[in-house]
């Protein structure tokens, strides 16, 4: 099973996810955790075996904590655990800021979830 952590503020994204991934779901192959805000994410990475998850997949602009606070966090703490992030502004500012910090991926909104179930796929294979 793959466990996948989903951060977002719209609360909306959860059920899109669960949509997108109903099949997945179903069998067994994935497993969501949702967080709201980057604050409930580390608590409940810090409440987890690192391993526990595969991947977080992050929204940039969040209040509060925003993505890449949430990202720089997980690489000092968690510095193993692959992060995707993603956000609606698809603009080099961004992309070249969470790539400095160390993410895995970046995808922009909306999500292309077939590429999306493609990416994840190649981090279970590597």
């Amino acid at each position: 099973m793959t466990k996948i952590m989903i951060v977002d503020d719209e609360q909306d994204v959860e059920l899109l996810f669960r949509q997108k991934f109903r099949k997945e779901l179903k069998s067994g192959e994935f497993d969501f955790y949702f967080a709201f805000n980057g604050e409930d994410a580390v608590a409940y990475l810090r409440s987890l075996h690192p391993f526990d998850l595969v991947l977080v997949l992050s929204d940039i602009n969040m209040p509060g904590m925003t993505g890449l606070e949430l990202l720089r966090i997980i690489r000092t703490e968690f510095p193993l655990l692959r992060v995707m992030m993603v956000t609606a502004y698809g603009d080099d500012s961004n992309y070249g800021k969470a790539m400095e910090i160390g993410a895995n991926d970046f995808l922009t909104k909306p999500v292309d979830f077939v590429l999306l179930k493609e990416k994840i796929l190649k981090l279970q294979n590597s």
